[in-house]
């Protein structure tokens, strides 16, 4: 699937790690260093500008190593992006560690994973169909 990208950033476009990777990983592009404190977030700039084909988002979800090793995390996981926003590529990252983290030009922040959807037709009901499950919410199915 092509996708039409504008890239501002010197950065190398956002790539996959790996041959059978589904997300492609996405740099910072701010101009300074930015420190997250913790719980800190920020809006960290990609330099990234995509036209993103009718039918399909863009989400925007966290790479697991930098959560697991630093405890930061992309706040709105999985952020969207919709086909029809031209603006730049933005991350909202939030330090959940215990400790400050730096994020440096062209640091690998997120990934950025294109997904298809459909467009929802409500149909409305006056009642549902049964399901083994009914309204059982969380933890109704034996998590704990």
């Amino acid at each position: 699937m092509k996708v039409k990208v504008i890239n501002k950033s010197g950065n190398a476009l956002p790539a996959y790690a790996t041959e059978f990777a589904a997300g492609l990983d996405v740099r910072a592009d701010n101009a300074e260093p930015i420190e997250l404190k913790p719980l800190g977030r920020a809006i960290v700039p990609t330099g990234l500008y995509l036209e993103i084909p009718a039918g399909y988002e863009v989400q925007v979800r966290p790479r697991s190593g930098l959560a697991a090793k630093r405890g930061v995390t992309v706040l709105n996981a999985p952020g969207t992006i919709d086909a029809d926003y031209r603006g730049e590529v933005c991350v909202i990252l939030i330090n959940l560690g215990t400790e400050p983290f730096v994020i440096g030009r062209g640091e690998r922040i997120a990934q950025l994973v294109l997904s298809r959807h459909e467009v929802i037709e409500w149909e409305e009901a006056e009642e549902l169909a049964d399901s083994g499950r009914g309204a059982g919410g969380f933890g109704s199915t034996g998590v704990k």
